[in-house]
C-alpha cells in the first residue's frame, strides 16, 4: 500500500499528454494548445476609423467641405487636401491622406459642408495598421486554454484551424448485481445505482464530452468482454469490483486484457482499494463502488491524469489552506479526505463521513485533507482543503 503522494508521483510518471490534433477552432473550445501562435497578420489590418463621423487632414480650418463618403467594407479612396473632408463610419478604411476623424457629434454638417465644433487633436479617432498586434508578433503561447474571447481573437487573423492536444475518449464501466436504475420502484436487495450519473457529470462539467457508459454483472466472463470494449478509448473507468470479494472480478479481468498494475490501495480513507495501470498508453483507473469513495478518487487521481493527457499545465490539485473551526480526529493512521462547509478560510467539518454516503459531498464545498502522520487536529490549525461544488 502506498500513500498520497506517491499515487499522485506514479500518475504523472505515467501519463503523457494525447497527441496533437488539428481542430476546427469552433470546436476548440476548453483544449489547450499544442504550439507557440504568431499573428498571420496585423490588427487591424488597414487603417480603420474608430468612430461615426469626417475624416480630414488636420491643419487647415475649421470649415471643411464633404466630398465623399467611406463606409465599412468599401475599398475605394480619396485623396483629401487641407480643407476637405470624407463622411465615414466605425471600421471604415480612413483615406492615406487623411490624419484625423472628428466624431459627428463634434461638427454641424449643412449643405456639404462641416464646422467643427471641437477641434480633435491630430490622429484622434484613427486605428493604425497594427495597432492591437502586428503580424509575425507572438499571439499565444503552448497549454493556454482556449476560451471563448480566444476564439474570437483567433477567428479576427482568419484562422479556422487550431492545433491542440485532443481530449480523451473515456469509457466508464460500471459494476453490481444489486444496482438497480432510478426510476422504477426499487426491488428488495437492491440499490439505485448512482456512480455513473455522478461520474459522467463530474466528467462533462469540466469539459470532458466524449464519455461512453457501459455496465456488467458480477461474472469473470463478461466482466473480461466489456473490460476489452472499454479499452478501445483513451481512459478506462471502472466503478466497483475491485475489492478481494468472491463476486469481484475487475482485478482479474484487467489481468486477463493485458492491462499491467502500476498500483493498488492507497493509505487513505475512503477510497483505500483504488487501482491504477495501463495498456501501452491507454490508462485504467478501478474506482471504488461506495459513492463517496468512489468520486474522492476521480477527483484526486483520475481527474488529474486527464488534465496531463490533455495539455493542461495546472495539473497538480489546487489545494488551498483553511483553518478548522472545531478539533478534529484521525483514529484511521491515513490520509482522510473528508467533507466540510468553507466560508472566509474557515472550515467546519461535517459529521457525516462515510464511504457510502455522498450526503456530505452534496453538501460541501471542501474535501478537507488530514495528513496520516496526524492523530488530532486543533480548533483553528491550519489544513490544506480543496474546492468543489463551486460551479
Amino acid at each position: 500500500m502506498i500513500s498520497v503522494s506517491e499515487a499522485l508521483d506514479l500518475i504523472k510518471a505515467h501519463v503523457a499528454k494525447l497527441p496533437a490534433v488539428k481542430m476546427p477552432l469552433r470546436d476548440s473550445y476548453g483544449c489547450f494548445l499544442a504550439e507557440d501562435l504568431v499573428a498571420p497578420i496585423s490588427l487591424p489590418p488597414f487603417r480603420q476609423s474608430a468612430m461615426d463621423g469626417y475624416a480630414f487632414r488636420s491643419g487647415g480650418d475649421v470649415a471643411l467641405e464633404i466630398i465623399g463618403e467611406c463606409k465599412a467594407g468599401d475599398t475605394g479612396s480619396f485623396e483629401l487636401e487641407v480643407g476637405h473632408a470624407v463622411r465615414i463610419f466605425t471600421g471604415a478604411p480612413v483615406p492615406d491622406s487623411a490624419d484625423t476623424v472628428v466624431m459627428q457629434e463634434h461638427v454641424q454638417a449643412e449643405n456639404g459642408r462641416i464646422t467643427i465644433q471641437t477641434m480633435p487633436e491630430k490622429g484622434t479617432n484613427v486605428r493604425e495598421i497594427g495597432e492591437q498586434i502586428q503580424a509575425g508578433e507572438h499571439v499565444l503561447s503552448a497549454s493556454t486554454k482556449i476560451n471563448d474571447s480566444i476564439i474570437g481573437f483567433l477567428a479576427s487573423f482568419g484562422i479556422t484551424e487550431v492545433l491542440v492536444f485532443n481530449k480523451p475518449k473515456i469509457t466508464l464501466i460500471v459494476t453490481g448485481n444489486e444496482l438497480q436504475e432510478p426510476g422504477t420502484p426499487l426491488k428488495p436487495g437492491a440499490i439505485y445505482e448512482s456512480n455513473a450519473i455522478m461520474l459522467e457529470s463530474a466528467l462533462k462539467s469540466r469539459g470532458y464530452g466524449s464519455v461512453r457508459i457501459l455496465k456488467v454483472q458480477d461474472d469473470l466472463e463478461s466482466t473480461i468482454k466489456v473490460v476489452a470494449q472499454g479499452l478501445e478509448s483513451d481512459m478506462l473507468l471502472i466503478s466497483g469490483g475491485i475489492s478481494v470479494g468472491d463476486y469481484d472480478f475487475v482485478n482479474e479481468s484487467l489481468q486477463a486484457n493485458g492491462v499491467r498494475e502500476i498500483f493498488y490501495k492507497v493509505n487513505q480513507k475512503p477510497g483505500k482499494p483504488i487501482w491504477f495501470g495501463k495498456k501501452e498508453e491507454k490508462l485504467v483507473f478501478a474506482l471504488p463502488g461506495n459513492p463517496a469513495s468512489s468520486l474522492t478518487c476521480f477527483l484526486i487521481y483520475a481527474l488529474s491524469a486527464l488534465k496531463i493527457m490533455t495539455g493542461n499545465p495546472d495539473f497538480d490539485l489546487d489545494f488551498q489552506t483553511g483553518r478548522l473551526k472545531h478539533r478534529t480526529f484521525n483514529k484511521f493512521g491515513k490520509t482522510l479526505f473528508i467533507l466540510g462547509s468553507e466560508i472566509k478560510g474557515e472550515l467546519e467539518i461535517y459529521p457525516k463521513q462515510a464511504s457510502s454516503m455522498l450526503i456530505s459531498y452534496a453538501l460541501g464545498n471542501a474535501l478537507v485533507l488530514v495528513p496520516a502522520e496526524k492523530e488530532v487536529l486543533e480548533a483553528g490549525e491550519k489544513v490544506l482543503y480543496l474546492p468543489i461544488n463551486r460551479n
